[in-house]
């Protein structure tokens, strides 16, 4: 059975930790179906090949894929350059791929889409999305609503869909938020693995991060309470209901 790789972005052991079992959980795996990576400090193993894995499922984190190189962190030039050699092989063999966060501004730049800070930021809570026509008619969309709300918080955004994507999901806010590249690749704005308690966490963990004013912070939270997130679960686990081998 191949299992899935999982790519972790986050520093922090509890928030990182959180954010995986959160995918196990929303994606219905199991820790023997996967195998963990967290690339934060050295980035992506040599040995591992994207083609011996069901899927790949890249979460985010506090970095931002558009901050221009010379102010860049070397870990994260590192885990960049890492992450840009893994889209190559993706894209060529169109490999399973759910990128959330980070891992969609990853792919939308590795296509040669602008990822930037100029508009379409989203402030931390529910973001109403929308099926587009091809959305509607997409394997892992067809069994949800036409609309629902997800949750987001991003200081940086696709400002275009990549020319080799088909948009999927959308919003009054942020116009990118599901694209699909070939048949396989998947990439999300929005969070499918987070529920209430998580982006709680999140709240605590990153409000001097730049993404609401520290003192807000119990305001933000209860914001993310004014809506029932329950479908993007769903595409986290359709995706990997998809791909899973036995």
């Amino acid at each position: 059975m191949k299992k899935f790789l999982i790519l972790q972005l986050r520093a922090d052991d509890e928030v990182a930790d959180n954010e995986f079992h959160a995918m196990l959980r929303m994606g219905g795996l199991t820790e023997d179906e996967v195998h963990r990576v967290r690339i934060e400090h050295n980035g992506i193993p040599d040995d591992i090949n994207p083609q011996d894995y069901a899927g790949i499922i890249v979460g985010g984190g506090p970095t931002c894929v558009s901050t221009p190189k010379e102010d860049q962190s070397p870990e994260q030039l590192k885990f960049d350059a890492d992450l840009f050699k893994l889209s190559d092989v993706v894209y060529a063999h169109d490999i399973p791929y759910m990128g959330a966060c980070y891992g969609i501004g990853i792919l939308a730049a590795h296509q040669g889409a602008c990822v930037s800070k100029e508009k379409y930021s989203e402030e931390v809570g529910p973001t109403h999305v929308y099926k587009t026509e091809a959305g509607a008619q997409d394997i892992l969309l067809r069994d949800l609503p036409d609309d629902f709300y997800a949750l987001c918080g991003h200081q940086e955004a696709c400002q275009e869909v990549p020319e080799s994507a088909t948009l999927l999901l959308t919003s009054d806010v942020c116009p990118v938020q599901m694209f699909r590249i070939k048949e396989n690749i998947y990439a999300t704005q929005f969070h499918p693995e987070l529920d209430y308690e998580s982006i709680c966490l999140r709240i605590d963990f990153y409000k001097h991060a730049g993404y609401f004013k520290p003192e807000d912070a119990e305001h933000v939270k209860a914001h993310c309470a004014t809506q029932d997130i329950v479908y993007p679960a769903h595409i986290l686990k359709a995706f990997v209901s998809r791909y899973r081998t036995h």
